[in-house]
């Protein structure tokens, strides 16, 4: 008798893969799908999902939403929505190619969008947390819509299926951009579905993760008092929000997030310089409610960058390399040779340590 889902564990499932070309080059997502193929067995085809940096040039100083319907009641209440708190400078039906392994898509949307100007001014909002707030509003309250991706040039692709179907699926070969992610998902306590599978977006920031979050219900509980809902059916949605919290909310670096998500244990702390000490101690405290335990791998995208971090006992596969201006993060070494056999340098990152990768000064973004 085959296992259905939930009724088996594989502890190591999930692939996970990105570049960044730091010069600012770009790049089509195929060499995103040829990885992700080295890593087929990881997945399970109840999700894959890719997000490229630098893809929207022509419309890079607008908010380019991603959406998901159920139906065409769901995309007129949505669109009457949108239409209400934003100019919609273009919109269409994101182009995909049929392949017989991707089934039961929904309507997938884009809009490039701007802030009505009195609506914004009305808020007393900064521009982001307004277009933040109407994303979890969209999410939470409209049945059958689903905003999956919310940045400035950069979008979000994903779907059920492994992930060089869904690669292939919304044709990512004909799109270039200057840094890439790629999950391919393997889920063991949540459902496969399309708003389900990796990347998860909110504004320019993306996750793709391997692993599973013992402290989902506690972070969840503690984020959502800021005004996130947690909509999505996994738990890997709520690392998102974490991280935009704190770095865009709280105004941490990346390095202070970092220790606040995968914070060393006291023993540890107690062990460093004064000056780290000092710092991680006062992370720990407070934003204890956000340290995210269990084993996990994840890949953070954002304008500019991308960076790597592990949980703090490494629990999950994780390697970083380089060659060149170009720099790889992957589950595995495997699938950065498919793309990139001949490499500077490789290593493993330090379980807690993040890794970050980001353009040069006068890069693209």
């Amino acid at each position: 008798m085959s296992l259905r889902e939930g009724q088996f564990r594989n502890p190591s499932g999930c692939a996970i893969v990105g570049v960044i070309d730091r010069s600012g080059k770009t790049m089509t997502g195929e060499g995103m799908i040829l990885a992700s193929e080295v890593m087929h067995d990881r997945s399970n085809g109840l999700g894959g999902g890719f997000a490229g940096y630098g893809i929207y040039p022509h419309y890079k100083e607008f908010y380019a939403f991603h959406l998901f319907y159920d139906g065409k009641g769901a995309q007129a209440e949505t669109e009457a929505f949108v239409g209400r708190h934003f100019e919609i400078v273009y919109s269409s039906e994101i182009q995909t190619r049929k392949l017989p392994s991707v089934k039961n898509e929904p309507l997938i949307f884009r809009y490039f969008l701007a802030p009505l100007p009195r609506k914004l001014a009305n808020s007393h909002l900064d521009e982001r947390e307004y277009v933040a707030r109407c994303v979890n509003r969209i999410n939470a309250e409209i049945s059958g819509a689903y905003v999956f991706s919310s940045g400035k040039n950069m979008g979000i692709f994903k779907g059920v299926g492994y992930p060089e179907d869904i690669g292939r699926f919304y044709r990512l070969e004909e799109y270039e951009g200057y840094a890439w992610t790629c999950h391919g998902r393997y889920p063991t306590n949540t459902p496969g579905w399309w708003g389900g599978a990796h990347p998860f977006g909110l504004l320019d920031f993306s996750i793709v993760h391997n692993g599973e979050i013992s402290s989902y219900d506690a972070n969840r509980r503690y984020i959502e008092m800021f005004g996130y809902k947690c909509t999505l059916q996994t738990d890997t949605e709520v690392i998102t929000y974490i991280i935009d919290y704190l770095v865009r909310k709280r105004g941490l670096t990346l390095d202070e997030a970092a220790h606040v998500i995968a914070a060393s244990f006291w023993s540890t702390i107690a062990d460093k310089d004064p000056e780290s000490r000092e710092r991680e101690t006062l992370l720990r405290r407070m934003f204890p409610s956000l340290l995210v335990t269990g084993p996990f791998s994840i890949i953070l995208g954002y304008t500019g960058g991308l960076m790597a971090l592990n949980d703090r006992l490494k629990l999950r596969s994780m390697v970083c390399a380089e060659k060149g201006d170009k720099a790889y993060i992957s589950s595995e070494e495997s699938a950065i040779r498919r793309i990139e056999p001949d490499l500077d340098k490789i290593f493993a990152p330090a379980g807690g340590e993040p890794v970050v990768y980001e353009l040069y000064k006068g890069g693209r973004d």
